[in-house]
Parts: C-alpha cells; structure tokens; sequence
C-alpha cells in the first residue's frame, strides 16, 4: 500500500476560517452564505439567451427579464467564482490540484463519475426543495440562530450519515 502524505487544512483552523467568511458574509453584503442561488441565475441567463420570449413569458425566469442588470450580476455568483477560484488555489498550494476521477479499487472510474453526477443532481433538487442549499439554510440559519437553521443542519448531516452507510461500497 502506498504511502502517501496529503496535506490539509487543520479541520479546527477551517471551522474558524468558514465562520470568519460568514460573520464578513453578514457584515459587507447583508446576508450569509448561499450557492443554489448562483445556480439559479446562471441557468436564468442560458434561457433568457437561448430562449428569450420563452423566458419573458415563463412566471419564474420573468422576474429575471424585469431586472435592468443580468442575473449573472448577482452576489452569489460573484461568490461561487471565489469558491471556485479558492479551490483551485487551495488544491494547488497543497499539491493536490490533479484532473483525475478518484475512486475505489472496487469500482470503476465511470462508476465513481455516474455516482458522483446523481448525487450532485440529488443535492440540487434537494436544496430547491429545502428553499436553499446547505451553506444557505444551514450554515447561515444557525448563524442568525434560526431554529429552521439548526433543523436543517441535523437534518442533512443525518440523511449523510445514513446515505454514507448505505453508499460506502462506491468509495471503501
């Protein structure tokens, strides 16, 4: 077996750091974390491009077409590119900035990226039916001591933990 030596951040220090972020989040632009929102307005701007009667007419990406500015103008979607842009600098610094799929011994690359896309896919219908993503309702909730913040927050780390057993075999 390999030995190999990964750098990453202590998990405390990283703890510390997220809630710094959050607390400037709530201090410069009014409001916590979120990244489903930056999802919404990036999929508004393809249809109010692609298809844009379409868009004019269709209740929710109308509201997009009143705004003046585009929706790709949004502070979430300025956050999610330094999200982005923090992983790709932080994956470099520590020498793990690889493009390779990784995965079990047990299953196949393939396999790995089919899960990984469901569950993706899963996530997202979730956080839109949850009226926001983890860092939204979760983290930003418990911020403002929100009891639907807590609920939310026990609520995704229990389904993790049960969906993580169930699921193990793709990944130990």
């Amino acid at each position: 077996m390999e030995n190999k030596s990964t750098k990453y951040m202590n998990p405390y220090l990283a703890g510390v750091l997220l809630g710094i972020v959050l607390l400037a989040a709530f201090f410069f632009a009014g409001r916590g974390l979120g990244a489903s929102g930056a999802v919404k307005d990036t999929i508004a701007t393809c249809v109010i491009t692609v298809a844009p009667t379409h868009a004019e007419n269709s209740s929710f990406f109308g509201k997009y077409t009143k705004k003046k500015e585009s929706p790709m103008k949004a502070w979430l979607v300025y956050e999610m590119l330094g999200v982005l842009l923090g992983a790709i600098i932080s994956g470099a610094i520590a020498g793990r900035f690889k493009l390779k799929i990784e995965h079990s011994p047990k299953i196949s690359s393939r396999t790995r990226l089919i899960a990984a896309v469901a569950g993706g896919m899963l996530f997202g219908i979730g956080s839109q039916l949850g009226r926001g993503c983890t860092s939204g309702a979760a983290l930003s909730g418990m911020a403002s001591l929100s009891t639907a913040g807590f609920v939310s927050m026990l609520s995704i780390f229990g389904t993790a933990y049960i969906f993580a057993y169930i699921f193990r075999k793709l990944w130990i």
